[in-house]
């Protein structure tokens, strides 16, 4: 009986658990059928996004050709082996400046590096080169070379950057650029402007030691050439030389380093067109004074202050344009000595004004007289007017006394009436004679300057002929519009001993009236 009910509870449960497995399967398959088809778009979606973006997947021919995909060009060629040999080659295009107060040049050239590296052979049926430009320099190992003691640098740029590589099917590599680089001179002016300048453009490399990398010039001295139409305008270009050696770091160790050596020859017209030959000019229009009477003290004065200041101005103009160097050059041995000849021939003519001054003061005291009239020259009138005078005045300690101004009537009435005739016969008797008693009157100082100062205007100057006291010859008084103007009239005037009195020529040969 049990055994039927049992039957019976399987019989009736059966039906249901068909169906639900039936359910189940196809649910399942279901799921499947949808995985399918999503993975299926999925996979087109991205084969459409591949199409749309191909060029950031796809290396590009020159780089599949190259292979560079296949190596890490971060490491030199032959790493871990014997240093790699880069050869320099330079041709010079110009050298643009030279400049003494930075003390730097300018140039530009172009720069080319040899090597070889293994991992850019290719396969090439025809064995030629494949040349490309600076897309391609990112992406594969370059040597590091830079320019020692340089200030300023740049590749040039235009239209496109000035940068060529190009590889040959064995791996050799070419890598051309065009830059142009300021540089540090160490100069010597000790002889400017006569001088000579070494300079020198050094290549090394920056990070690879001579354990790495081996520098050296390709082609020897031939390595270095330069453009026939090089030329600047204060210097002559003598040679151009290309020398190798080595530089030493306590951190890093020892490098290869390359020379481009030039020396440097400076055109000298120029400056003795600018400073030489205006200080020469000055110098001797210096000189000038000493043939200027030592009595026209503006003249004289004046001449000297203006060749000094002149002097002053060159000098300046000169040390504007050179370095703040401590030593002396040779220039401004020059500069110096001519102003030390420009100053000396003004403290000349201080010595002799006061040297004069004291030679007449003792003379008036000789002539003193009792009643305590003194005789003073044309020194001591032109203090009064500033005007040059060739006749002794006679002046009284006490001129602006009341006895001056009893007599200033008494005395320009007694020399209007003869004013006309005196002047004209005073120019007809200076007229052949002026040289003469400029001559006649100079001091000795101006006369021995004109020797001692160089260049001097006259080899031999006349010795100093004081004529002999005229006798009997008339005093002469003062005419209108002179001195007595301005000098009371009571100041009597007497004849210079070089002035040519007109009743009395015969004074001049030391004769009597």
């Amino acid at each position: 009986m049990v055994l039927v009910l049992k039957l019976l509870f399987l019989t009736c449960l059966w039906p249901t658990a068909v169906l639900h497995s039936s359910q189940s399967q196809h649910h399942h398959l279901h799921h499947r059928q949808q995985f399918s088809f999503l993975r299926k778009h999925n996979s087109k979606r991205e084969i459409k996004m591949r199409k749309l973006d191909s060029t950031k997947v796809r290396p590009l021919k020159s780089e599949q050709l190259l292979r560079i995909e296949d190596h890490d060009f971060a490491l030199r060629p032959g790493f871990g082996g014997s240093p790699i040999p880069v050869g320099i080659d330079v041709q010079v295009e110009s050298i643009d400046s030279i400049s003494e107060v930075d003390m730097d040049f300018t140039m530009t050239l172009y720069l080319r590096h040899y090597w070889k590296d293994e991992r850019l052979s290719f396969r090439s049926n025809k064995n030629k080169s494949m040349t490309f430009d600076g897309r391609l320099i990112k992406k594969i190992w370059v040597p590091d070379v830079f320019f020692v003691h340089s200030k300023r640098s740049f590749i040039h740029d235009t239209t496109v950057e000035n940068v060529m590589l190009r590889v040959y099917p064995d791996g050799n590599v070419l890598f051309s650029l065009r830059i142009t680089v300021s540089a540090m001179c160490f100069m010597d002016f000790s002889r400017f402007p006569l001088d000579t300048q070494n300079c020198s453009l050094e290549l090394e490399s920056y990070a690879y030691n001579e354990d790495d990398l081996m520098l050296y010039w390709k082609h020897g001295n031939k390595s270095l050439s330069t453009d026939e139409h090089i030329s600047l305008s204060q210097f002559f270009i003598e040679e151009f030389s290309a020398s190798s050696g080595l530089a030493f770091y306590s951190s890093t160790g020892w490098y290869n380093r390359l020379f481009i050596n030039f020396a440097l020859r400076r055109h000298i017209f120029f400056f003795v067109l600018q400073s030489y030959f205006p200080a020469m000019l000055m110098v001797m229009l210096s000189w000038v004074s000493f043939w200027i009477d030592r009595r026209a003290v503006p003249a004289r004065v004046s001449l000297g202050i203006t060749t000094v200041l002149t002097m002053s101005t060159i000098m300046t103009g000169v040390s504007a344009s050179m370095p703040q160097v401590s030593y002396i050059k040779a220039v401004d041995v020059y500069l110096w000595i001519s102003f030390l000849f420009v100053f000396l021939s003004v403290i000349e003519y201080a010595a002799v004004n006061y040297l004069t001054t004291i030679e007449e003061r003792k003379q008036l005291k000789k002539r003193g007289k009792a009643s305590g009239m003194y005789s003073i020259d044309a020194v001591q009138a032109m203090a009064f007017d500033g005007c040059f005078h060739d006749t002794d005045v006679d002046m009284d300690l006490t001129a602006f006394s009341d006895r001056c101004e009893e007599n200033e009537t008494q005395a320009r009435a007694a020399s209007v009436a003869n004013a006309d005739t005196t002047r004209m016969k005073r120019k007809r008797s200076l007229k052949g004679n002026v040289g003469r008693i400029i001559l006649q009157n100079n001091h000795v100082i101006d006369t021995y300057s004109r020797i001692v100062f160089p260049r001097s205007a006259a080899a031999k100057a006349p010795q100093r002929r004081m004529p002999k006291p005229c006798v009997g010859c008339p005093a002469n008084r003062p005419t209108h519009g002179s001195v007595e103007e301005k000098i009371p009239a009571c100041i009597t005037f007497q004849a210079h001993p070089i002035h040519v009195p007109e009743s009395c020529p015969a004074c001049f040969d030391g004769g009597n009236c």
